[in-house]
């Protein structure tokens, strides 16, 4: 008899090809699945692979008698009850890795979609393309990113990618973290306290790790500390920036602009960020090309795999 897995999620068309070996059954609609529906779902299965918007909670654990794996499609895993699986005995795996240059690439996006107003200059040809006159010399003016310098916040696996971007654009780098990084060397990256960065950074970003400790790192009082002129990036986690003192920052030129890839309340987005022009936004997509998540997928489905089996799992979190 076929192993049976639900599918918490829309996957590629390839990832769902590989899933044959299985009896599979899939949630396809394009909103995010809830808790209800996960529990009427996931009775009888004996794995889940799901998105990281999927919310695993103990109740929908406690639901699966058969349940032997919860493979995450994401390297965050907050969505899982993880106490709770490994009392009941149940792996809980990620998808670690994998989505480091495909994020570190939407970070300097970003940057340079805030630093040099692409996305304001975007909406100026298309909604109100009057208002453009010709080349002249003080007409949208942005800033360069040669010779400013960027403070990353986590200097892992994705702030190293980033750092190796910003370098090959003339930026200082300063970072700071747990410890200074070997790594660091490479790009002359000096680490210093996260007060003196946010003082001196001309762009500050975000790549560290999140844990409750750090939600609303980003808040009222270390706003204040940025330069006026300095933009913040987050392609992190939402909640580690307190949205409203953002608004208020970006309304009364506390900082200069923001780009944003995730949100507090995420998927709600506050309204009076799309009110902003020195504010850019997308839809959490830091990792959102096809060779990333294709990787994730066949990453998944190898720790699925195994667990069946009756071996330990590849990416276990814990």
């Amino acid at each position: 008899m076929k192993a049976s897995v639900f599918v918490a999620g829309k996957l590629l068309p390839e990832t769902m090809k590989a899933l044959d070996k299985w009896d599979v059954k899939a949630y396809t609609s394009q909103e995010n699945i809830t808790e209800e529906e996960l529990i009427k779902s996931v009775t009888e299965v004996d794995a889940i692979i799901c998105p990281l918007s999927s919310p695993i909670t103990a109740k929908v654990l406690e639901s699966a008698k058969n349940l032997k794996i919860v493979a995450n499609i994401g390297a965050g895993f907050d969505n899982i009850d993880v106490k709770k699986a490994q009392k009941l005995g149940i792996a809980v795996t990620n998808t670690p890795d994998v989505s480091t240059e495909a994020t570190a690439e939407l970070t300097l996006g970003l940057i340079l979609a805030v630093a040099r107003r692409i996305s304001e200059g975007d909406r100026l040809c298309r909604e109100t393309p009057e208002q453009f006159k010709g080349w002249a010399p003080t007409f949208f003016l942005g800033t360069e990113l040669r010779g400013k310098t960027l403070g990353i916040i986590g200097l892992g696996r994705i702030g190293q990618s980033v750092a190796k971007r910003a370098a090959a654009f003339g930026m200082k780098i300063i970072y700071s973290g747990h410890h200074p990084k070997e790594a660091a060397k490479e790009w002359n990256a000096e680490f210093v306290s996260q007060e003196e960065l946010l003082k001196r950074s001309d762009v500050v970003t975000i790549h560290a790790a999140y844990n409750p400790s750090l939600k609303h790192l980003l808040n009222e009082t270390t706003l204040k500390t940025m330069k006026s002129s300095a933009f913040l990036i987050n392609a992190a986690r939402g909640p580690v920036v307190e949205e409203v003192a953002l608004i208020n920052a970006l309304k009364t030129g506390i900082i200069a602009g923001a780009a944003l890839d995730v949100f507090e309340f995420e998927p709600k987005i506050g309204p009076e960020l799309g009110k902003l022009d020195n504010v850019v936004l997308t839809p959490h997509i830091g990792n959102a090309t096809v060779e990333t998540r294709a990787e994730m997928g066949r990453m998944a489905i190898s720790n699925v795999e195994a667990v069946l089996a009756g071996n330990s799992p590849i990416h276990s979190v814990y």
